[in-house]
Protein backbone atom coordinates (compact mmCIF):
# COMPACT_ATOMS: atom_id res chain seq x y z
CA UNK A 1 0.00 0.00 0.00
CA UNK A 2 2.60 2.84 0.88
CA UNK A 3 4.21 1.94 -2.61
CA UNK A 4 0.80 2.95 -4.30
CA UNK A 5 0.99 6.13 -2.45
CA UNK A 6 4.18 6.74 -3.52
CA UNK A 7 3.67 6.38 -6.68
CA UNK A 8 0.41 8.50 -6.40
CA UNK A 9 2.50 10.80 -4.67
CA UNK A 10 4.91 10.99 -7.11
CA UNK A 11 2.91 11.61 -10.28
CA UNK A 12 0.89 14.12 -8.40
CA UNK A 13 4.07 16.12 -7.65
CA UNK A 14 5.34 15.76 -11.53
CA UNK A 15 1.73 17.20 -12.49
CA UNK A 16 2.32 20.38 -10.93
CA UNK A 17 5.82 20.80 -11.63
CA UNK A 18 4.45 21.00 -15.48
CA UNK A 19 1.13 22.47 -15.25
CA UNK A 20 3.07 25.86 -16.15
CA UNK A 21 5.47 24.46 -18.01
CA UNK A 22 5.37 27.23 -20.86
CA UNK A 23 6.61 30.04 -18.26
CA UNK A 24 10.10 27.86 -18.83
CA UNK A 25 10.35 29.50 -22.26
CA UNK A 26 10.43 33.43 -21.15
CA UNK A 27 13.76 34.73 -21.41
CA UNK A 28 13.89 36.69 -18.43
CA UNK A 29 17.27 38.28 -18.75
CA UNK A 30 16.93 39.08 -22.53
CA UNK A 31 15.76 42.56 -23.10
CA UNK A 32 12.00 42.34 -25.22
CA UNK A 33 12.74 45.15 -27.08
CA UNK A 34 17.00 46.60 -28.14
CA UNK A 35 16.90 50.34 -27.68
CA UNK A 36 17.31 52.56 -30.64
CA UNK A 37 20.47 54.11 -29.54
CA UNK A 38 22.10 50.85 -28.85
CA UNK A 39 20.85 49.41 -32.68
CA UNK A 40 22.68 53.24 -34.11
CA UNK A 41 25.72 52.48 -31.90
CA UNK A 42 26.01 49.14 -33.38
CA UNK A 43 25.33 49.25 -37.06
CA UNK A 44 27.57 52.34 -37.04
CA UNK A 45 30.62 49.93 -35.66
CA UNK A 46 29.75 47.46 -38.22
CA UNK A 47 29.83 50.15 -41.29
CA UNK A 48 33.32 50.96 -39.88
CA UNK A 49 34.60 47.58 -39.77
CA UNK A 50 33.82 46.49 -42.65
CA UNK A 51 35.35 49.47 -44.31
CA UNK A 52 38.25 49.14 -42.31
CA UNK A 53 38.90 45.39 -42.68
CA UNK A 54 41.48 44.20 -44.37
CA UNK A 55 39.74 40.30 -45.26
CA UNK A 56 39.71 38.67 -48.39
CA UNK A 57 36.75 37.63 -47.17
CA UNK A 58 35.17 41.44 -47.31
CA UNK A 59 37.03 43.94 -48.59
CA UNK A 60 39.71 43.96 -50.98
CA UNK A 61 39.67 47.27 -52.32
CA UNK A 62 43.79 47.95 -50.95
CA UNK A 63 44.84 44.98 -53.35
CA UNK A 64 42.38 46.59 -56.00
CA UNK A 65 43.98 50.21 -56.09
CA UNK A 66 47.85 49.43 -56.08
CA UNK A 67 48.25 49.89 -51.86
CA UNK A 68 48.59 46.66 -51.62
CA UNK A 69 50.37 43.21 -52.56
CA UNK A 70 49.87 39.65 -51.61
CA UNK A 71 52.61 36.95 -50.73
CA UNK A 72 50.61 33.47 -51.60
CA UNK A 73 47.08 34.13 -52.23
CA UNK A 74 46.02 35.85 -55.52
CA UNK A 75 42.91 35.45 -56.59
CA UNK A 76 41.61 39.21 -55.37
CA UNK A 77 44.66 41.10 -56.54
CA UNK A 78 43.89 39.43 -60.29
CA UNK A 79 40.36 40.62 -59.44
CA UNK A 80 38.89 36.89 -58.96
CA UNK A 81 36.08 37.98 -56.22
CA UNK A 82 33.77 35.13 -56.97
CA UNK A 83 35.96 32.44 -55.56
CA UNK A 84 35.28 33.46 -51.96
CA UNK A 85 32.05 34.96 -53.16
CA UNK A 86 33.11 38.93 -51.91
CA UNK A 87 29.65 40.79 -53.48
CA UNK A 88 27.92 38.12 -51.39
CA UNK A 89 29.33 39.16 -48.07
CA UNK A 90 29.64 42.77 -48.52
CA UNK A 91 25.94 43.08 -50.01
CA UNK A 92 24.69 40.66 -46.55
CA UNK A 93 26.71 43.06 -44.37
CA UNK A 94 25.56 46.35 -45.66
CA UNK A 95 22.16 45.41 -45.73
CA UNK A 96 21.96 43.14 -42.80
CA UNK A 97 24.35 44.43 -40.15
CA UNK A 98 23.50 48.07 -41.47
CA UNK A 99 20.49 49.22 -42.88
CA UNK A 100 18.45 46.69 -40.76
CA UNK A 101 20.05 47.91 -37.27
CA UNK A 102 19.70 51.45 -38.87
CA UNK A 103 15.91 51.11 -40.10
CA UNK A 104 14.85 49.70 -36.84
CA UNK A 105 16.78 52.11 -34.45
CA UNK A 106 14.69 55.44 -36.37
CA UNK A 107 11.60 52.98 -35.91
CA UNK A 108 11.80 52.54 -32.30
CA UNK A 109 13.57 56.83 -31.58
CA UNK A 110 9.81 58.11 -31.52
CA UNK A 111 8.83 55.85 -28.53
CA UNK A 112 12.11 56.62 -26.91
CA UNK A 113 10.92 57.97 -23.33
CA UNK A 114 12.01 60.53 -21.32
CA UNK A 115 13.51 62.81 -24.17
CA UNK A 116 12.38 65.75 -25.71
CA UNK A 117 10.78 65.83 -29.35
CA UNK A 118 13.56 67.74 -30.33
CA UNK A 119 15.98 65.58 -29.40
CA UNK A 120 14.39 62.50 -31.05
CA UNK A 121 14.23 64.51 -34.12
CA UNK A 122 17.98 64.61 -34.22
CA UNK A 123 18.37 61.05 -33.74
CA UNK A 124 16.37 60.29 -36.47
CA UNK A 125 17.95 62.48 -38.67
CA UNK A 126 22.06 60.96 -37.70
CA UNK A 127 20.41 58.05 -38.18
CA UNK A 128 19.09 58.94 -41.56
CA UNK A 129 22.54 60.05 -42.17
CA UNK A 130 24.18 56.75 -41.73
CA UNK A 131 21.79 55.22 -43.70
CA UNK A 132 22.30 57.79 -46.66
CA UNK A 133 26.06 57.02 -46.64
CA UNK A 134 25.67 53.15 -46.61
CA UNK A 135 22.93 53.43 -49.71
CA UNK A 136 25.20 55.24 -51.67
CA UNK A 137 28.40 52.88 -50.66
CA UNK A 138 25.38 50.21 -52.15
CA UNK A 139 25.18 52.27 -55.07
CA UNK A 140 28.70 53.25 -55.61
CA UNK A 141 29.72 49.29 -55.47
CA UNK A 142 26.84 47.70 -57.76
CA UNK A 143 25.11 50.14 -59.78
CA UNK A 144 21.10 49.63 -59.68
CA UNK A 145 20.71 47.50 -56.24
CA UNK A 146 17.27 47.52 -54.42
CA UNK A 147 16.12 50.15 -52.62
CA UNK A 148 12.62 50.84 -52.02
CA UNK A 149 11.77 47.36 -52.19
CA UNK A 150 14.60 46.30 -49.39
CA UNK A 151 14.40 45.85 -45.87
CA UNK A 152 10.49 44.83 -46.40
CA UNK A 153 10.10 40.73 -45.61
CA UNK A 154 6.54 40.81 -47.20
CA UNK A 155 8.31 41.86 -50.43
CA UNK A 156 10.52 38.67 -50.72
CA UNK A 157 11.35 39.40 -54.09
CA UNK A 158 12.53 42.79 -54.33
CA UNK A 159 13.06 45.26 -57.67
CA UNK A 160 15.96 47.13 -58.17
CA UNK A 161 15.44 50.77 -58.41
CA UNK A 162 17.73 52.78 -60.75
CA UNK A 163 21.21 53.34 -59.21
CA UNK A 164 20.73 57.18 -60.42
CA UNK A 165 17.25 57.73 -58.96
CA UNK A 166 18.37 56.13 -55.48
CA UNK A 167 21.13 58.77 -55.53
CA UNK A 168 18.71 61.64 -56.40
CA UNK A 169 16.22 60.66 -53.53
CA UNK A 170 19.65 60.19 -50.99
CA UNK A 171 20.73 63.58 -51.12
CA UNK A 172 16.87 65.08 -51.09
CA UNK A 173 17.04 62.42 -47.72
CA UNK A 174 20.23 64.20 -46.40
CA UNK A 175 18.83 67.81 -47.32
CA UNK A 176 16.10 67.01 -45.11
CA UNK A 177 18.57 65.62 -42.15
CA UNK A 178 20.47 68.99 -42.44
CA UNK A 179 17.61 70.96 -42.00
CA UNK A 180 16.10 69.22 -39.19
CA UNK A 181 19.30 68.88 -36.91
CA UNK A 182 19.47 71.64 -34.16
CA UNK A 183 22.14 72.41 -32.52
CA UNK A 184 19.47 73.93 -29.77
CA UNK A 185 18.75 70.35 -28.72
CA UNK A 186 20.44 67.27 -28.00
CA UNK A 187 20.84 64.08 -30.22
CA UNK A 188 22.36 60.74 -28.95
CA UNK A 189 23.98 60.54 -25.38
CA UNK A 190 27.93 60.31 -25.73
CA UNK A 191 27.90 56.37 -25.40
CA UNK A 192 25.84 55.94 -28.06
CA UNK A 193 27.55 58.41 -30.64
CA UNK A 194 30.41 56.41 -31.33
CA UNK A 195 31.70 58.90 -33.83
CA UNK A 196 31.52 62.47 -32.35
CA UNK A 197 30.02 61.63 -28.72
CA UNK A 198 27.06 63.48 -29.05
CA UNK A 199 27.53 66.56 -30.45
CA UNK A 200 25.00 67.49 -33.18
CA UNK A 201 27.07 70.31 -34.46
CA UNK A 202 29.56 67.80 -35.66
CA UNK A 203 26.66 65.90 -37.56
CA UNK A 204 25.67 69.09 -39.34
CA UNK A 205 28.92 69.20 -40.85
CA UNK A 206 29.56 65.49 -41.31
CA UNK A 207 26.33 65.85 -43.21
CA UNK A 208 27.61 68.50 -45.49
CA UNK A 209 30.71 66.92 -46.12
CA UNK A 210 28.44 64.00 -47.26
CA UNK A 211 26.57 66.15 -48.96
CA UNK A 212 29.54 67.64 -51.44
CA UNK A 213 31.05 64.35 -51.47
CA UNK A 214 27.87 63.29 -53.03
CA UNK A 215 27.53 66.17 -55.45
CA UNK A 216 31.33 65.99 -57.09
CA UNK A 217 30.23 61.96 -57.53
CA UNK A 218 28.09 63.59 -59.83
CA UNK A 219 30.43 65.94 -61.50
CA UNK A 220 30.50 64.34 -65.03
CA UNK A 221 27.00 63.14 -65.35
CA UNK A 222 24.64 66.26 -63.86
CA UNK A 223 27.19 69.43 -63.56
CA UNK A 224 24.57 72.16 -62.89
CA UNK A 225 22.91 69.83 -59.45
CA UNK A 226 26.54 68.86 -58.19
CA UNK A 227 27.25 72.58 -58.86
CA UNK A 228 24.40 73.30 -56.88
CA UNK A 229 25.09 70.77 -53.89
CA UNK A 230 29.00 71.73 -53.65
CA UNK A 231 27.81 75.38 -53.31
CA UNK A 232 25.37 74.92 -50.77
CA UNK A 233 27.27 72.12 -48.64
CA UNK A 234 31.33 73.72 -48.56
CA UNK A 235 30.51 76.60 -46.45
CA UNK A 236 29.19 74.42 -43.50
CA UNK A 237 31.91 71.06 -44.00
CA UNK A 238 34.86 70.18 -42.35
CA UNK A 239 36.83 73.24 -42.14
CA UNK A 240 39.40 71.77 -40.15
CA UNK A 241 40.99 68.29 -39.34
CA UNK A 242 39.25 68.62 -35.71
CA UNK A 243 35.86 68.38 -37.71
CA UNK A 244 36.94 64.50 -39.37
CA UNK A 245 34.31 61.65 -38.53
CA UNK A 246 36.80 59.00 -36.58
CA UNK A 247 36.08 55.81 -35.14
CA UNK A 248 38.24 55.34 -31.72
CA UNK A 249 38.94 51.60 -31.51
CA UNK A 250 40.04 50.30 -28.65
CA UNK A 251 43.09 48.11 -26.93
CA UNK A 252 40.71 45.59 -25.96
CA UNK A 253 38.94 42.89 -28.29
CA UNK A 254 36.50 42.78 -29.90
CA UNK A 255 36.37 46.55 -30.07
CA UNK A 256 39.31 46.71 -31.45
CA UNK A 257 41.05 47.70 -35.02
CA UNK A 258 40.20 44.82 -37.36
CA UNK A 259 43.54 45.16 -38.78
CA UNK A 260 45.20 43.75 -36.16
CA UNK A 261 42.69 40.90 -35.69
CA UNK A 262 43.85 40.14 -39.15
CA UNK A 263 47.28 41.09 -39.13
CA UNK A 264 48.92 40.19 -35.89
CA UNK A 265 46.43 38.29 -33.70
CA UNK A 266 46.45 35.71 -36.52
CA UNK A 267 49.96 35.69 -37.07
CA UNK A 268 49.45 35.76 -40.59
CA UNK A 269 51.76 36.87 -43.25
CA UNK A 270 49.75 37.70 -46.47
CA UNK A 271 49.88 41.28 -47.25
CA UNK A 272 52.81 43.47 -48.18
CA UNK A 273 53.53 46.61 -49.54
CA UNK A 274 52.39 46.92 -53.08
CA UNK A 275 55.46 48.50 -55.75
CA UNK A 276 52.67 50.20 -57.27
CA UNK A 277 51.80 52.89 -54.07
CA UNK A 278 55.97 52.02 -52.70
CA UNK A 279 57.29 53.40 -55.78
CA UNK A 280 55.09 56.44 -56.24
CA UNK A 281 55.78 57.82 -52.51
CA UNK A 282 59.93 57.14 -53.03
CA UNK A 283 60.17 59.10 -56.28
CA UNK A 284 58.15 61.94 -54.37
CA UNK A 285 59.86 61.72 -51.15
CA UNK A 286 56.84 61.38 -49.48
CA UNK A 287 56.90 61.87 -45.49
CA UNK A 288 54.18 59.69 -44.65
CA UNK A 289 55.98 56.56 -46.60
CA UNK A 290 57.40 55.14 -42.53
CA UNK A 291 54.03 55.84 -41.78
CA UNK A 292 52.05 53.43 -43.83
CA UNK A 293 54.79 50.89 -44.19
CA UNK A 294 57.71 49.61 -42.47
CA UNK A 295 60.83 48.21 -43.97
CA UNK A 296 61.67 44.56 -45.23
CA UNK A 297 64.12 42.34 -43.18
CA UNK A 298 67.27 44.16 -45.25
CA UNK A 299 65.63 47.91 -44.16
CA UNK A 300 64.74 48.95 -47.26
CA UNK A 301 60.85 49.75 -48.95
CA UNK A 302 60.81 47.27 -51.41
CA UNK A 303 56.89 46.92 -52.86
CA UNK A 304 55.84 43.47 -54.24
CA UNK A 305 53.79 42.86 -57.85
CA UNK A 306 50.35 42.93 -57.61
CA UNK A 307 48.86 39.56 -58.56
CA UNK A 308 52.18 37.51 -58.19
CA UNK A 309 54.20 35.84 -55.33
CA UNK A 310 55.95 37.67 -53.26
CA UNK A 311 58.51 36.52 -50.50
CA UNK A 312 57.67 37.92 -47.63
CA UNK A 313 60.87 38.85 -46.00
CA UNK A 314 61.74 40.88 -49.20
CA UNK A 315 59.33 43.20 -49.37
CA UNK A 316 57.82 45.79 -46.98
CA UNK A 317 54.64 45.56 -44.70
CA UNK A 318 51.76 47.54 -43.70
CA UNK A 319 53.42 49.87 -40.42
CA UNK A 320 52.99 48.79 -36.67
CA UNK A 321 50.94 52.01 -36.77
CA UNK A 322 48.49 51.03 -38.92
CA UNK A 323 48.19 47.46 -37.54
CA UNK A 324 47.82 48.61 -33.79
CA UNK A 325 44.99 47.52 -32.12
CA UNK A 326 43.83 50.82 -31.37
CA UNK A 327 44.08 52.41 -34.50
CA UNK A 328 41.34 54.78 -35.70
CA UNK A 329 39.06 54.29 -38.47
CA UNK A 330 38.45 57.10 -40.97
CA UNK A 331 34.61 57.50 -42.59
CA UNK A 332 35.10 61.83 -43.36
CA UNK A 333 38.25 63.94 -42.93
CA UNK A 334 38.92 67.44 -43.60
CA UNK A 335 41.51 66.19 -46.03
CA UNK A 336 38.29 64.73 -48.27
CA UNK A 337 36.54 68.05 -47.90
CA UNK A 338 39.45 69.84 -49.14
CA UNK A 339 40.10 67.67 -51.95
CA UNK A 340 36.59 68.11 -53.16
CA UNK A 341 36.68 71.76 -52.99
CA UNK A 342 40.04 71.88 -55.38
CA UNK A 343 38.20 69.99 -57.96
CA UNK A 344 35.38 71.94 -57.30
CA UNK A 345 36.98 75.25 -58.34
CA UNK A 346 39.08 73.58 -61.32
CA UNK A 347 35.04 73.14 -62.45
CA UNK A 348 34.19 76.45 -62.21
CA UNK A 349 32.04 75.70 -58.92
CA UNK A 350 31.81 79.42 -56.73
CA UNK A 351 33.48 77.91 -53.70
CA UNK A 352 36.11 80.32 -51.59
CA UNK A 353 40.00 79.88 -51.48
CA UNK A 354 41.52 79.31 -54.66
CA UNK A 355 42.42 75.34 -55.88
CA UNK A 356 45.99 75.78 -55.30
CA UNK A 357 45.21 76.58 -51.83
CA UNK A 358 42.40 73.80 -50.78
CA UNK A 359 44.99 71.08 -52.37
CA UNK A 360 47.84 72.09 -50.49
CA UNK A 361 45.38 71.89 -47.04
CA UNK A 362 44.56 68.60 -48.15
CA UNK A 363 47.80 67.43 -48.63
CA UNK A 364 49.28 68.59 -45.27
CA UNK A 365 46.14 67.43 -43.67
CA UNK A 366 46.82 63.95 -44.29
CA UNK A 367 50.59 64.31 -43.95
CA UNK A 368 49.55 66.03 -40.47
CA UNK A 369 47.21 63.04 -39.56
CA UNK A 370 49.83 60.45 -40.35
CA UNK A 371 52.27 61.99 -37.85
CA UNK A 372 54.15 64.45 -39.99
CA UNK A 373 55.71 67.86 -39.39
CA UNK A 374 54.48 70.88 -41.05
CA UNK A 375 58.21 71.52 -42.05
CA UNK A 376 57.68 68.18 -43.87
CA UNK A 377 54.76 69.17 -45.51
CA UNK A 378 56.26 72.60 -46.35
CA UNK A 379 59.23 71.01 -48.16
CA UNK A 380 56.63 68.28 -49.73
CA UNK A 381 54.92 70.78 -51.18
CA UNK A 382 57.49 73.21 -52.92
CA UNK A 383 58.80 69.81 -55.09
CA UNK A 384 57.66 70.81 -58.74
CA UNK A 385 56.51 67.03 -58.82
CA UNK A 386 53.67 67.73 -55.79
CA UNK A 387 53.35 71.52 -56.27
CA UNK A 388 50.03 72.92 -57.81
CA UNK A 389 51.28 75.12 -60.32
CA UNK A 390 54.00 72.65 -61.75
CA UNK A 391 52.66 68.84 -61.22
CA UNK A 392 52.24 66.85 -64.50
CA UNK A 393 48.77 66.70 -65.87
CA UNK A 394 45.43 68.32 -65.75
CA UNK A 395 43.42 68.77 -62.48
CA UNK A 396 42.11 65.17 -62.22
CA UNK A 397 45.26 64.08 -62.38
CA UNK A 398 46.90 66.20 -59.45
CA UNK A 399 44.49 65.83 -57.20
CA UNK A 400 43.79 61.92 -58.24
CA UNK A 401 47.01 61.53 -57.57
CA UNK A 402 47.06 62.83 -54.21
CA UNK A 403 44.09 61.63 -53.30
CA UNK A 404 45.62 58.55 -53.80
CA UNK A 405 48.08 58.54 -51.02
CA UNK A 406 45.97 60.47 -48.64
CA UNK A 407 43.31 57.91 -49.10
CA UNK A 408 45.58 54.85 -47.69
CA UNK A 409 44.54 52.08 -45.61
CA UNK A 410 40.70 53.71 -47.13
CA UNK A 411 40.49 51.20 -50.10
CA UNK A 412 37.24 51.53 -50.41
CA UNK A 413 36.75 55.47 -50.95
CA UNK A 414 40.12 55.03 -53.00
CA UNK A 415 38.52 52.50 -55.60
CA UNK A 416 35.81 55.15 -55.88
CA UNK A 417 37.63 57.92 -56.43
CA UNK A 418 40.02 56.19 -58.62
CA UNK A 419 37.00 55.15 -60.96
CA UNK A 420 35.65 58.58 -60.26
CA UNK A 421 38.37 60.51 -61.87
CA UNK A 422 40.26 57.76 -63.96
CA UNK A 423 44.01 58.47 -61.85
CA UNK A 424 46.27 57.71 -61.15
CA UNK A 425 46.14 55.38 -63.82
CA UNK A 426 46.61 51.79 -62.21
CA UNK A 427 48.61 49.20 -64.19
CA UNK A 428 47.06 46.08 -64.62
CA UNK A 429 48.30 43.04 -61.79
CA UNK A 430 49.60 39.88 -63.39
CA UNK A 431 47.63 37.45 -64.12
CA UNK A 432 44.22 39.79 -64.75
CA UNK A 433 40.96 38.01 -64.57
CA UNK A 434 39.09 40.74 -66.04
CA UNK A 435 39.72 44.76 -67.11
CA UNK A 436 40.02 46.70 -64.23
CA UNK A 437 37.20 46.40 -62.01
CA UNK A 438 34.35 49.56 -61.81
CA UNK A 439 31.91 47.70 -60.02
CA UNK A 440 31.63 44.30 -58.12
CA UNK A 441 29.03 41.73 -59.33
CA UNK A 442 25.63 41.23 -57.70
CA UNK A 443 25.66 38.24 -55.45
CA UNK A 444 25.16 34.63 -56.15
CA UNK A 445 22.17 34.30 -54.21
CA UNK A 446 20.48 37.18 -55.56
CA UNK A 447 20.91 34.94 -58.92
CA UNK A 448 19.24 31.93 -57.62
CA UNK A 449 16.66 33.47 -55.25
CA UNK A 450 15.55 36.72 -56.85
CA UNK A 451 16.25 35.74 -60.61
CA UNK A 452 13.48 37.80 -62.29
CA UNK A 453 14.71 40.77 -60.28
CA UNK A 454 18.18 40.07 -60.92
CA UNK A 455 17.74 39.17 -64.93
CA UNK A 456 16.21 42.46 -65.79
CA UNK A 457 18.61 45.05 -63.24
CA UNK A 458 21.66 42.93 -65.02
CA UNK A 459 19.64 43.77 -68.59
CA UNK A 460 19.04 47.48 -67.71
CA UNK A 461 22.86 48.38 -66.56
CA UNK A 462 24.24 46.59 -70.08
CA UNK A 463 25.49 43.42 -68.05
CA UNK A 464 26.79 42.14 -64.74
CA UNK A 465 30.16 42.30 -65.63
CA UNK A 466 32.93 44.19 -63.02
CA UNK A 467 33.54 46.39 -66.25
CA UNK A 468 30.14 47.31 -66.61
CA UNK A 469 30.10 51.43 -65.57
CA UNK A 470 28.28 52.89 -62.78
CA UNK A 471 25.93 55.67 -64.15
CA UNK A 472 28.48 58.80 -62.09
CA UNK A 473 31.54 56.94 -64.11
CA UNK A 474 31.24 58.53 -67.55
CA UNK A 475 34.49 58.30 -68.74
Amino acid sequence: MKKYLFIISSCLFLAACTKNISDLNQETKKAANVPAASLFANATKNLTDYLASTSVNINVFRLVTGQWATTTYQDEPNYDFTTRNIPQTWWTWMYRDVLVDLKESKKLIPSTPIITEGAKKNRIAMVDVMEVLTWSILVNTFGDVPYRDALDYNKLFPKYDDAKTIYDDLIARLNNDIASLSTAEKGFDAPDDIIYGGSVSAWIKFANTLKMRMGMMLADVDAAKAKTLVEQASPNAFSSASDNAIFKYLSVTPNNNPIWTDLIQSNRQDFIAANTLVDNLKALNDPRLPFFFRVNDAGQYVGGIEGANNTFTLFAKPSDKVAAINFPAVLLDYSDAEFDRAEAIERGFSVAGTAEQHYNNAIRASILYWGGTNAQADAYLLQPSVAYTTAPGNFKQKIGTQKWIALYNRGYELWTEVRRLDYPVLPLPAAPKSGFPVRLLYPTNEQTLNGDSYTAAAAKIGGDKVETKIFWDKY
